[in-house]
């Protein structure tokens, strides 16, 4: 009897297990599915206020409305990122996400921060754009030993990772982001967002061969043009 009863209880004790596991991978199934819902959405709006806010003139309230938008819309990429990445354990896409959300975070800093004068939050996220570029580098070049043509872009945004960062420590360092120098600040972090947005879009709707291609294109194509921007404004005769 007692045997019976024992028998009885461990396949209750596993049906119950089985179907309370069930229920959780189910749960996180549709989890995963509403975050990548609100991700692709979210980036979308920032991909979409990006152009009408390059499209406006300075000066404009709609620049500054679209530039809002833009802004929270990654601060959605980003939020959704995180957990996916997590649930994916998928590095790489956790530190695009870093990267991504921080070119935006910074770019939208160095509009309001007239004063040029760092806060414990831009250290902080300088900081952690710093060691992302290096953990993409030690990703990357793991990538290569693998034979995963991926290394190409990791490397890339690694090092761009490592040049944005530095720039933007010394330009905390001197307090030197002021005027011109503020507005350049914000232009080549807030395009460079730009190019992590249109990056998404490619990547997510097309398919090459090798992969790494529509990651690094925008990077090469809008890179330059955030260069001549940087040198037309920053020749310009009028004050800002």
């Amino acid at each position: 009897m007692k045997r019976l009863l024992f028998i009885v209880f461990y396949f209750i004790k596993k049906w119950i297990l089985k179907n309370l596991l069930a229920n959780a991978l189910y749960n996180i199934v549709y989890l995963i599915r509403i975050l990548l819902l609100f991700h692709i959405l979210c980036g979308s709006l920032s991909l979409i206020s990006s152009a009408l806010s390059i499209s406006s003139k300075k000066g404009q309230r709609t620049l500054r409305f679209f530039g809002k938008i833009y802004f929270w819309g990654m601060v959605g990429v980003f939020l959704t990122a995180i957990p996916l990445a997590i649930f994916k354990l998928n590095v790489f896409l956790l530190l695009i996400a870093i990267f991504s959300f921080y070119l935006a975070f910074a770019g939208m800093r160095f509009a309001v921060n007239r004063k040029g004068i760092p806060k414990l939050i831009d250290w902080i996220a300088v900081i952690l754009m710093f060691f992302s570029g290096i953990a993409m580098l030690i990703l990357g070049f793991k990538y290569y030993f693998n034979d995963d043509t991926q290394f190409v872009t990791l490397l890339i945004f690694g090092s761009i990772a490592l040049f944005l960062s530095y720039n933007d420590y010394i330009s905390f360092i001197k307090r030197n982001a002021v005027g011109k120098h503020r507005i350049k600040r914000h232009l080549t972090n807030m395009l460079a967002g730009t190019i992590a947005v249109i990056t998404a879009f490619l990547v997510t709707s097309f398919r090459t061969e090798p992969v790494w291609i529509l990651w690094v294109l925008p990077t090469i194509v809008i890179t330059p043009i955030i260069i001549w921007w940087n040198f037309r404004m920053l020749n310009k005769s009028k004050p800002y």
